[in-house]
């Protein structure tokens, strides 16, 4: 240990192992964060403009809306500049934050998906007693569980990384600081680590992932029951949307994660777009398409503009 050198920055290798295609490659990224962004900014201006998006279910959706804003502005912005960078570093602390940051939305969109999904239990299940249950005081209730859990979670992971000893390599084969990758370039013994990631990030992966799937259990029961049309059914409609999203996100999550490191480096790269990149730009794009209420306020947006513009 005393004649290893203590790595003071990594190289973020990214995909440039596909030089042929890198301006291809950087205008189609750049695309899509424009996208992603735009889709995203769009459905929280929706919300916090229009009175009849001012429910529970729109307040958690705008969230959702936003932490997928956030987590694209961890990775897309640096995976951009690195395609025309000669050097592709990034520095000890850097990466840490960026880790952290990265974990943390996606720890808190976990938490915010399990709530989305008892809110449409309610909605549907409960109807009646809906205004009761998922008051404006639950609701800031539930958002503050869900940041302080997401946030928790991902502290405790930081703070055993930061016990651990770099002096080499220093390649990182992502885009990003992804946080099991990183352990694996650990010159000290990183078993702790990986255990607490995977046991404690997989029981509590499964713990939210079984609370977002239950209610719509109840959901699919309850709406069998019903024979002919009402509020009910509506509130139902909402919840396919929520359970694509729902879908999309933990197939990605789980593939990323779960399963084991492919001998192929452009592989991880492949899973790592799909999870980091792809993803947050699908979201408003389903709800945009397959929500009514979205569908009706971009109706009175563009009658409002063209209002506007004809005087």
């Amino acid at each position: 240990m005393e004649n290893q050198t203590i790595v003071a920055e990594f190289t973020l290798m990214g995909i440039s192992h596909l030089p042929k295609l890198e301006h291809q490659l950087f205008f189609m990224f750049l695309l899509t964060y424009l996208m992603t962004m735009s889709g995203n900014l769009l459905i929280l201006v929706l919300i916090l403009t229009d009175n009849h998006l001012h429910t529970p279910m729109y307040l958690f959706l705008g969230h959702l809306a936003g932490v997928d804003i956030c987590y694209s502005q961890v990775t897309c912005p640096r995976m951009l500049l690195d395609f025309y960078s000669e050097k592709k570093t990034i520095s000890y602390r850097s990466c840490l934050t960026q880790a952290f940051f990265f974990l943390c939305f996606v720890s808190c969109e976990c938490f915010l998906l399990a709530v989305m999904s008892y809110d449409r239990y309610v909605a549907v299940c409960q109807p009646l007693q809906y205004i009761q249950i998922m008051s404006w005081k639950r609701c800031t209730q539930l958002l503050t569980l869900i940041w302080t859990l997401g946030s928790s979670y991902t502290l405790v992971e930081i703070l055993f990384t930061l016990r651990l000893t770099f002096c080499g390599p220093s390649i990182i084969h992502n885009f990003f600081c992804d946080l099991p990758q990183l352990l694996t370039l650990s010159c000290t013994d990183p078993s702790l680590n990986m255990l607490l990631l995977f046991v404690l990030g997989g029981i509590l992966s499964f713990i939210v992932f079984f609370i977002t799937f239950l209610p719509y259990v109840y959901i699919f029961y309850t709406v069998h029951r019903i024979r002919s049309k009402n509020p009910t059914l509506k509130a139902f409609s909402t919840c396919m949307s929520h359970l694509t999203v729902v879908c999309i996100f933990y197939g990605t999550l789980c593939f990323a994660y779960l399963r084991p490191r492919s001998r192929y480096l452009d592989a991880d790269v492949v899973v790592s777009v799909v999870y980091a990149v792809i993803s947050p730009l699908l979201n408003p794009i389903i709800y945009s398409l397959r929500n009514g209420e979205i569908k009706r306020a971009l109706g009175r947006v563009k009658y409002l503009l063209i209002t506007i513009y004809m005087e």
